[in-house]
């Protein structure tokens, strides 16, 4: 009953990975609000959309092109003159590839890649637009960074996955980490004084990873080990193919009003804990667009009940291993902000069975954080307060798994 109930839930949250079975383009291009414009530099494209969609894109050589992957995305109302006469731009060609799915592919005279993309909402009216920059580069560079997408979960179906279930952690085995450095590629993450959020997440993930593994006590993995893009519920997948036994997602942001600083730790929660986690939930979580997959709830009524009932002791596990993070990285650093662990409704955090957390290791717009973030000694600090929390929470973990065994 325990394997079946596993394997229900499994398929629900997986779920989002099931391809539309028809097109009904429930969103469409509007030509009024498409352009493609170009520069002695590379190109510019925007895409007006009737609402924004997951999409994912990549460039690929022989010949050079852009190909752009949308769900249930209608191009009939492509502007006939887009690209036309332009000189970087050899053809355009768009339409569907799989069940629920469109591709628009740009044949380009030139090599380019990618230095901007974003997809936003425009006004009240919840329209979507997709802004994307091309930048001219040498032929060399091109063909190192033009490859179909690594996101291996990307479009497969429940059945496609394979998983493996295993029983909650009883302090007899090594525990699994999988850390979870934010964005990648394409997605840069916040960007201020010259550093990049996806490289400064990327470092300390590959010390923490390190200091994890020494210890003799954990195995850790990673979503990403170097510069590229893996999408929300691919990151999910990730770690339930390593089953793992602790999710943790790292950033470190910067807000373009007010201040913020410190360390912060995250749970889900469908409620934020206030304004400020509820906007950085809704920042993050711009990414499910380009995953090429929604994470939104299911409407299925049976499915909700079975990944709340999934969900009641992954979440009293979670908030367990929140606050011993919290503690232990206030030992290690000393005094934290005045609310440290907060909640909000972050989607990578949303696996019904995999205790997860969500670090913000500080905001790149203050001064101070900024620092820290780029000083070997305070993320060392932080780290050993990390690892000292997680070896902490272990021994409790199992005390409790132990109990309810009884």
């Amino acid at each position: 009953m325990k394997n079946l109930l596993l394997s229900i839930v499994f398929w629900i949250l997986c779920a989002p990975y099931a391809l539309a079975q028809d097109l009904n383009a429930l969103a469409r291009v509007d030509a009024d609000r498409t352009t493609y414009t170009e520069s002695r530099n590379g190109v510019s494209l925007t895409l007006g959309l009737s609402q924004p969609v997951p999409y994912r894109l990549f460039t690929l050589a022989d010949p050079v092109r852009l190909v752009m992957d949308f769900k249930e995305l209608d191009f009939a109302l492509l502007p006939k003159e887009f690209g036309a006469d332009a000189a970087y731009l050899k053809s355009v060609n768009s339409g569907a590839f799989k069940p629920g799915w469109t591709r628009m592919v740009l044949e380009l005279s030139e090599p380019m890649l990618v230095s901007l993309v974003e997809m936003q909402t425009e006004g009240n009216n919840d329209r979507g637009v997709l802004s994307v920059e091309l930048r001219k580069t040498d032929d060399q560079t091109f063909r190192a960074k033009s490859n179909p997408p690594r996101d291996r979960f990307w479009g497969l179906k429940p059945e496609e996955i394979t998983v493996t279930a295993k029983e909650r952690q009883d302090g007899s085995r090594p525990i699994i980490v999988m850390l979870d450095p934010g964005h990648g590629g394409i997605d840069h993450g916040a960007i201020y004084d010259g550093y990049s959020e996806k490289d400064l997440v990327l470092q300390f993930a590959l010390e923490l990873k390190e200091a994890l593994v020494r210890t003799g006590r954990f195995r850790a993995f990673m979503t990403r080990q170097d510069d590229v893009f893996q999408s929300l519920p691919g990151r999910i997948a990730e770690a339930r193919t390593m089953n793992a036994d602790i999710l943790v997602s790292l950033h470190a942001d910067a807000i373009s009003e007010g201040s913020a600083s410190g360390v912060t730790v995250y749970t889900v929660s469908q409620k934020a804990s206030d304004a400020s986690a509820e906007l950085l939930a809704s920042q993050l979580s711009r990414s499910d667009l380009l995953a090429g997959v929604d994470l939104t709830d299911q409407d299925d009524a049976l499915a909700g009940v079975l990944m709340d009932m999934a969900r009641l002791e992954t979440q009293e596990r979670s908030d367990l291993l929140a606050e011993m993070t919290v503690v232990g990285i206030a030992q290690s650093v000393g005094q934290l902000r005045s609310r440290p662990h907060l909640s909000a409704d972050f989607a990578v955090l949303k696996a019904p069975d995999i205790p997860s957390i969500l670090i913000e290791l500080g905001f790149m717009t203050n001064r101070r954080d900024l620092q820290n973030l780029v000083t070997k000694a305070w993320r060392e600090k932080v780290i050993d307060g990390i690892v000292l929390a997680f070896d902490t929470w272990a021994v409790e973990d199992a005390a409790q798994a132990k109990l309810l065994r009884k």
